[in-house]
Formats: structure tokens, sequence, C-alpha cells
């Protein structure tokens, strides 16, 4: 077993990866009506680029800690740039893979990643190499840039949705522990472009985004400010199904717990022996990354978004005398399963369908959002990353 462990970063000299922080930029753009369109993936770019000020860069101003966007599966512009035939919309899984850059120790872990997808009972149907241009990179973020390469498979039954996303769960995991390979995102609903970019290098490095045929009902973008922590490609926001502008404090404790609660896990949902997918929690990951990666699992494992969010970023209840009775019996139920996920963060999070955002216990990171007459909706860590006609906005908060 090959098992990954997040990637090297530079002379680390008197730096302890324990104790990292971080306070980024978050925004989401999404359509109400759920139509598709380019004019959403453009918005986030928008929105992103306005969110450069939450980033940061090395001594190299062109050296930035990381950018990304998560987006609905383009299908649309995928059937027209593969060169094999792909099944209906929503029933495959499209993988968004950072792959070595030596060809031979690429071939090597696509084939092993194939051999593992074969095992699970999935169905190959091919690989994408993602074109990049890496031109206006420092030569720090070059250095370390992987090969990006999209990998396409489906069940035999041809699932969709949830049910997808759950069968090729644990292949994701296994190329981790068995193939050395990190994958951004592995579903039949998102994917995710990302690195360790500046928020203008996003769209130059990958001209997918740029793509008029690349549609979507939502982007969530992240701009990313690594505090005390180096960066990294993978480090980058937005993970498979969140991204956040803050820091998780609790964190030693929470991947402590997840680790000790490995023994006990067990679910119907998710076919087969589930320690083929232990850790849980990608050693050396950040405290984001591990967020997101239990995150995954409670919601696999049978519970809807919104109620796997709560279950991990739960309100301050205990002395809440206002709170009604039956939310006060939700919190203090799944606080006996699982210690909060604390810290200053606004946690942006979405499975394709439905997009949301959450504010810590403490309310310690700012979250805003605008609804328009057309339907728009924006959500930011910021004022401003979108500009909009006051006349035309209905419904707006702050907190």
């Amino acid at each position: 077993m090959a098992l990954m462990t997040m990637p090297g970063r530079p002379g680390e000299g008197l730096y302890d990866p324990a104790y990292e922080h971080d306070a980024c930029g978050v925004a989401f753009i999404a359509q109400l009506s759920g139509v598709a369109s380019h004019d959403i993936v453009s918005k986030g770019l928008i929105a992103l680029e306005n969110l450069d000020h939450r980033g940061a860069t090395g001594a190299d101003p062109a050296a930035g800690d990381g950018a990304g966007m998560l987006l609905q599966v383009p299908d649309r512009f995928l059937r027209q740039v593969v060169d094999f035939d792909l099944p209906e919309p929503g029933h495959y899984a499209m993988g968004m893979a950072f792959l070595p850059t030596e060809p031979v120790a690429r071939a090597s872990a696509k084939r092993t990643i194939e051999f593992l997808a074969t095992e699970e009972g999935l169905v190959i149907h091919g690989w994408r190499p993602v074109p990049t241009d890496s031109s206006t990179l420092s030569p720090i973020s070059a250095r370390n840039m992987p090969h990006f390469e999209q990998f396409f498979v489906s069940t035999a039954g041809l699932a969709g949705g949830l049910e997808l996303d759950r069968a090729v769960y644990p292949l994701r995991q296994r190329a981790r522990n068995e193939a050395g390979v990190y994958f951004a995102s592995l579903s039949g609903r998102t994917t995710v472009y990302k690195g360790m970019l500046t928020t203008q290098q996003l769209a130059e490095v990958f001209p997918d985004l740029l793509d008029e045929r690349v549609e979507s009902a939502l982007s969530l973008v992240h701009s990313r400010f690594s505090t005390n922590t180096f960066p990294a490609w993978e480090l980058a926001h937005p993970y498979r199904l969140m991204a956040h502008n803050g820091e998780i404090n609790t964190v030693k404790g929470n991947r402590n717990w997840m680790r000790a609660r490995e023994a006990l896990l067990a679910t119907d949902t998710i076919a087969g022996d589930l320690s083929r997918t232990f850790p849980i929690c990608t050693p050396g990951g950040s405290d984001s990354a591990s967020f997101d990666e239990v995150l995954e699992l409670l919601h696999l494992g049978g519970r809807s978004l919104p109620h796997a969010v709560l279950m991990m970023i739960p309100e301050a209840w205990e002395n809440h005398t206002e709170m009604d009775d039956a939310r006060r019996a939700f919190y203090s139920f799944h606080a006996s399963m699982m210690e909060p996920w604390d810290g200053p963060a606004s946690v942006t999070f979405t499975d394709g369908t439905l997009i949301g955002a959450v504010l810590d216990r403490n309310g310690l990171r700012p979250g805003r959002y605008w609804v328009t007459d057309e339907g728009l909706v924006i959500f930011a860590s910021e004022a401003g990353v979108l500009e909009v006609e006051p006349t035309r906005v209905i419904a707006r908060r702050a907190a």
C-alpha cells in the first residue's frame, strides 16, 4: 500500500505543520431556476478576481497560495471534447486527477487506478488530458504543478446522483491509498478546477473555464491565504463539497476522534468493506481538507448535506434560551455522536444540486448574500464581489 499524504512543502525550517491557519476569501454565484449557463461560470471568475485581496502570494507575486472553482459537471462541453462515448447526463462520474508529471510514473498510476476501478465493479470510459497553460506561473508553482487528467467511469447499472457518488467514493479513497493519486473531485454532479494559483491565474491555467460550452447553474470560488502553512496544489479550495473562509481550531482533536471512530463505522449505503477507504482524513491534510472528508462521509452515509453540516458546526445551543425545542433536540442528539468542528470560519457547501453557507458558532467570520429579481443568488465573505444594480436586489443580508 502506498498511502498518500499531502505533498511536501518547500524548505520548512522552523515550520510545524501542526499549526496551520488561514484567512481566505470565498463566494458563490447560483441561479435559483437551476438553469445552467456559462454566464454563471463567468460571474464566478469575476467574483474570484475580486477576492484577490483575500489571497496571498510568496516573495514572487506570481506564486499564489491557491485559487479554485467548483461547478456542475459541464456535460455539453465534455461530449464535444472527449474521444469516447459517454452515458446519459448525470450517469457518469468525472474525476479531476492530479497525476505525476514523469511519463512512466504517470502511466503506472493510471494503470493502478484502472485496475482499482475494475475491482470496484465500475465501467471505465476513458481519460481526457486537461488543457493547461503554465506560462504565467511562477517557477515555484510550475515546479510543483501536477499533470491534470479527467477520468470517466460509470456503474454497470448506470446509477446517477448520490447513488453514483457513493459507488465511486471507494475508488477515490483507494486511489489515494494505493496509487498515491489525489482526486480534486470524482463525482457525477460536480467538478473542481484548482491549484497553487493567484485568482487571475485560474482561468489562464485552465482555459476550459473560458469555453462558452462550459455551463453550470452554480459556481463556488475561493482565494486562499495560507498564513502559517506552505501552499500546495492539493490544498487549494474548493474541496469536493465545501470551501471556507477561516480555520478550524479544534482540528487535531477532531481528526483524532474521527480516527478512533473508524473501528465503529458502518453503513448500508456504501457497498463492501468500508475499511478499504480508511483513513477517512488524509494524513498531512489541512483543516479544511479534513472537514470536507468527514462531511462527505456523513453525506454519503445517508444524511442530507445541510444535516451533516449542522452536525459538524452546531449553533451555540446550550444556553440559547429562545431556541425552539425541536432544534435544541436536534443539536442535543447529535452532540452525543460528534464534537463540534470549532473555529472562526464561514463555510460554504454544495453537492451540485443545492448550495448554502453557515457561519461559525460565534459568528466570527462574516458572510453576506444578495438575491436579485433575475433569480441570481450571490454569497460572499466580502461586499462587492459582483456589480449588481441596487434596484434589482430583492433581498440581502449581512451577518
